[in-house]
């Protein structure tokens, strides 16, 4: 047995997980993964990447320190967890902001942690973006004025939790919802309060283990069409789903009597 052994034991039971289905969340056998659990075999590093992108836990603590001994919100905040990311350079040695498409958007969540696929992403680079790792998300829906379908929001990647400041617009990057575009309301104990820019949608909460990355709002791209200074249907728009809202509002309050 090991400590990495024991920890991801003890992180899969968090989760109450079978081996089976976690070794389907990261691509692997569960004959193989048993092995890993069991300390028989150790993992190459791209499996500890996945492993540890998945649980959103360090390769250095998963390989270092038991953290059965903390609670696991605690083990998000500790100093040394710092996940791996992929980075695309150019030839140049800088750093290149990597564009996820739309169609490939819904793949990201198996993706995000893999070289290859960040490799195979199309990148840009903005001379004012600097001092971070950049990257760009497609927006969609109504609920990320005013980004609107076939705008990009280009985010500075987030590597603790406790770096989190209230008010300020994230990409979250989500078990359950994938790629989302948020503004931080409140951080507790085991989750974040988030909410989005159009008020139609009700804030809710985000568990801290169901986050996989975090990238801090840092500039936009938009689409040929987008006007700046002409907001009149994006005004319309905004002003029946706040009526919409308003109607839900007062269906609640009255439900409630």
């Amino acid at each position: 047995m090991s400590i990495f052994s024991d920890n991801i034991r003890f992180l899969r039971a968090q989760k109450n997980l079978s081996q089976q289905e976690l070794a389907d969340k990261v691509s692997m056998s569960r004959v193989r993964y048993s092995k890993y659990e069991d300390g028989r075999s150790e993992p190459p590093y791209e499996l500890l990447i996945r492993i540890s992108k998945y649980f959103n836990v360090s390769i250095d603590l998963l390989l270092t320190v038991d953290i059965r001994k903390y609670p696991l919100e605690e083990v998000l905040k500790l100093p040394d967890n710092r996940i791996v990311l992929p980075v695309v350079v150019d030839k140049l040695g800088n750093n290149s902001i990597e564009i996820v498409p739309q169609k490939a958007s819904m793949g990201y969540l198996s993706g995000y942690s893999d070289p290859e696929y960040i490799e195979s992403l199309q990148r840009i680079s903005f001379p004012f973006l600097t001092n971070g790792k950049y990257r760009a998300f497609p927006a969609k829906g109504d609920s990320m004025p005013p980004f609107k379908d076939g705008s990009y929001i280009i985010g500075k990647y987030v590597e603790n939790i406790e770096e989190l400041k209230p008010n300020k617009s994230y990409i979250f990057v989500t078990l359950n919802d994938g790629i989302s575009y948020k503004r931080l309301k409140a951080k507790k104990k085991k989750s974040i309060t988030v909410a989005a820019d159009n008020s139609f949608y009700q804030p809710y909460d985000i568990p801290f283990g169901e986050i996989v990355e975090i990238w801090q709002y840092a500039s936009g791209i938009f689409p040929e069409d987008f006007e700046p200074n002409d907001f009149e249907n994006f005004n319309v728009k905004d002003l029946f789903l706040q009526l919409r809202g308003d109607i839900w509002k007062l269906d609640q309050k009255i439900s409630k009597k």
